[in-house]
């Protein structure tokens, strides 16, 4: 096996969030083929139990722990300089260290850098030759920040347009660098393109996945709810994206929707819950979990699952999983974007709060079934891990693409 250095933003575990979902996944693919360093994060103190299952499957690995409100300072150095306040929250001297010294030690000639931040730390080569690197932007983060600034008031709009700004540029300059560049879905790759023009015969995506076998209805998961139908919202509750969806939703859609179904109830279910999102729970209906050991329940077992995001980036894996779960999803363009999902057939697209209110009244009032079934059928045909990550292995030198998939992926303008 070849020695590969994997560069990733945070801790690839466990996958219970977006982002570490793809890093997982990636991360175990990635071992199935090559000797894999591992060099990462640990921002929250519930992961560090999890270093050690890391680690195991790797040859080397560093897990450096940065806690957010030291990050955060360190990344106000930047408005110092010209610099993305992204660059120094995600750089620190040790992991530098440990990536010069594990180049050096090892004969590597492969490196994933797993977000924008992280392709600070590779050089273009070492005294073993040139690196082929490539970069999983995962989406455009850059465009993230622009969302957010539409939705804040001054000087804070002013201060994430700047970080938009920045962060394109450390994104264009990388890409140009890089051998490759991935994104997480075709419209993702599409869009980079038009960011970054220059590199576009180097950007490619990878899909995320879902576990089918893992997310698939089942008799054994018994209700968490009551008697009261129940909507329902996944996701971790401590990312901005998020929290600005439930909080849209349960102050702007709710109220209409119980004037017409008075027992019906918003379930919020995810990790950490800022006080913005438990304060929701004063609102009638609106019920927040925190964290829950199993969110499979809440998704069998609801009415309708919605995803009401307006800031979304990317591919949202809340939505993959509820459909691999045959539920209903009410969704909005944005949470929708990269899904190759039929509107109307497979998932069912509202543009606002009447479209929302619209839409779940008449599936309260006639549930069609259909549509979820569908939903699970996509994902069977177009969602299995073992499938999209071949263009991740393809991107890295590896040939286990099947002749018609190369084709595909070099027909990708």
């Amino acid at each position: 096996m070849r020695d590969l250095l994997f560069l990733c933003h945070r801790l690839p575990y466990p996958p219970n969030k977006g982002e570490k979902i793809r890093a997982y996944h990636a991360l175990q693919y990635l071992r199935q083929h090559f000797r894999v360093h591992v060099g990462t994060f640990i921002d929250h103190d519930d992961d560090a139990a999890y270093a050690r299952k890391v680690a195991a499957g790797c040859a080397s690995s560093c897990f450096v722990r940065m806690p957010p409100h030291w990050a955060r300072l360190s990344g106000l150095s930047a408005l110092l300089r010209d610099e993305a306040l992204s660059l120094p929250y995600f750089r620190h001297a040790a992991l530098q260290r440990w990536v010069g010294k594990t180049l050096e030690e090892h004969h590597i000639s492969a490196c994933l850098a797993y977000s924008g931040p992280m392709a600070q730390y590779l050089p273009a080569a070492t005294s073993h030759g040139k690196l082929w690197r490539v970069l999983d932007l995962v989406d455009v983060d850059s465009e993230k920040w622009h969302g957010y600034a539409d939705n804040k008031p001054w000087p804070v709009s002013a201060l994430y347009r700047r970080e938009g700004r920045l962060l394109l540029e450390f994104e264009r300059k990388s890409a140009a660098e890089f051998d490759q560049v991935l994104l997480v879905s075709q419209a993702e790759a599409d869009l980079f393109r038009r960011r970054a023009p220059e590199s576009s015969h180097k950007v490619n995506h990878y899909s995320n996945g879902v576990d089918s076998d893992y997310f698939a209805p089942s008799a054994t998961h018994s209700s968490p709810f009551g008697a009261a139908p129940a909507i329902v919202f996944t996701g971790a509750m401590d990312y901005q994206p998020n929290i600005d969806a439930v909080s849209w939703f349960a102050e702007r859609v709710m109220p209409q929707l119980r004037s017409q179904h008075a027992e019906l109830e918003f379930h919020i279910v995810g990790s950490r819950p800022t006080a913005q999102v438990r304060e929701l729970q004063r609102l009638p209906g609106v019920q927040v979990s925190g964290t829950v050991p199993d969110v499979r329940p809440y998704l069998q077992h609801a009415a309708l699952v919605v995803a009401p995001l307006r800031l979304a980036r990317g591919l949202q894996n809340k939505v993959l999983e509820a459909m691999a779960m045959r539920k209903t999803v009410v969704a909005t363009p944005q949470a929708l974007e990269g899904i190759s999902a039929i509107h109307g057939a497979e998932v069912l697209r509202a543009n606002g709060g009447a479209d929302f209110i619209s839409i779940i009244c008449q599936q309260l009032h006639a549930p069609d079934d259909a549509i979820g079934d569908a939903a699970r059928r996509r994902i069977l045909s177009d969602y299995r891990w073992s499938d999209n990550l071949q263009r991740l292995g393809h991107a890295l030198g590896m040939q286990a693409m099947q002749p018609d998939q190369v084709a595909e992926m070099e027909r990708a303008p």
